[in-house]
C-alpha cells in the first residue's frame, strides 16, 4: 500500500503549487546552484500555514529579491523591519538569514557541506536543539538530494538519499501515527528517526520517499 501512494504521489502534479516550484523553478531556468539552494532554503523556511499562503509570500519574498535571490545575499542589502512576511516572519529575520549566508557564501560554493544542525544554528540562527525535528530544514535536504526526476531536485551529489530523515510535522507525524510507523508521543528528532527507520525497511536505499506515500495517505483518508 505504501509503495503504491509513493507511484501515485511522487509526481509533480501534486506539487505545482508547493513551495518547492520555486526552486524548481530556478533549476528550469538554467540558474546556478546557489541560486537554487537559497530559493529552496528560503521556500523551506516558510513552508508554514496553509499552501496558498505560502506560494504567495514566496513569491513576493523572490519578486523582492528580483528573482536573483544569490546576487541579493550576496548585496549585503537587505529590507530590515519588523513588518511580516509570512505569518510570524518578519523581514528582519529574513535579513538576518541572509546575512549569515552571505558570510558562508564567501568562504564555500555549497550549502550542501552543511549538517542539518548547522544549518539550524550558522543559517537559520535558531538555538541548539540536539533533539529538534528540524522540519524545514530537512524537508529542503530531501528537495536537494532525492534524484529520482519527479519532484525533487537532485542537485546535491555528495549526499546519498540513505541518509536522509523524514520531514516530519504534524500532519505527517498524525499519519504516520495511524499507520503504526511510531509510538512516539514527542514531535522531536528521535521520532522522525523511528518513522525513517520504519520505512528504511521498505525503501532501505531511499527512505525520504516515504514523505509521498503520508501524502497520499493524507489525501485518501481526509
Amino acid at each position: 500500500m505504501l509503495k503504491d501512494w509513493v507511484v501515485v504521489f511522487n509526481g509533480p502534479v501534486y506539487f505545482a503549487t508547493d513551495p518547492i516550484s520555486f526552486p524548481r523553478a530556478f533549476m528550469l531556468q538554467g540558474a546556478e546552484l546557489q541560486d537554487i539552494e537559497v530559493a529552496a532554503l528560503f521556500a523551506a523556511h516558510l513552508a508554514w500555514g496553509r499552501r496558498e499562503m505560502i506560494v504567495r509570500d514566496c513569491k513576493r519574498l523572490f519578486d523582492h529579491m528580483d528573482n536573483q535571490p544569490y546576487k541579493y545575499v550576496m548585496s549585503g542589502c537587505y529590507r530590515d523591519d519588523p513588518t511580516s512576511i509570512h505569518r510570524t516572519i518578519k523581514w528582519s529575520e529574513i535579513a538576518s538569514i541572509c546575512s549569515a549566508l552571505k558570510s558562508f557564501y564567501e568562504h564555500n560554493s555549497s550549502l550542501e557541506v552543511l549538517s542539518a544542525e548547522q544549518l539550524r544554528v550558522q543559517i537559520l540562527g535558531s538555538k541548539p536543539d540536539r533533539w529538534a525535528a528540524n522540519k524545514k530544514i530537512h524537508m529542503m535536504r530531501r528537495w536537494m538530494v532525492r534524484n529520482d526526476g519527479k519532484v525533487d531536485l537532485g542537485l546535491w551529489k555528495n549526499t546519498s538519499p540513505a541518509d536522509l530523515i523524514i520531514p516530519l510535522d504534524v500532519h505527517v507525524y498524525t499519519q504516520a501515527s495511524k499507520l503504526g510507523l511510531t509510538d512516539r508521543k514527542a514531535k522531536d528528532l528521535r521520532t522522525a528517526i523511528q518513522i525513517t527507520d520504519a520505512f528504511r525497511e521498505i525503501f532501505p536505499d531511499d527512505p525520504a520517499q516515504g514523505d509521498f506515500a503520508l501524502f497520499g495517505y493524507g489525501i485518501d483518508n481526509a
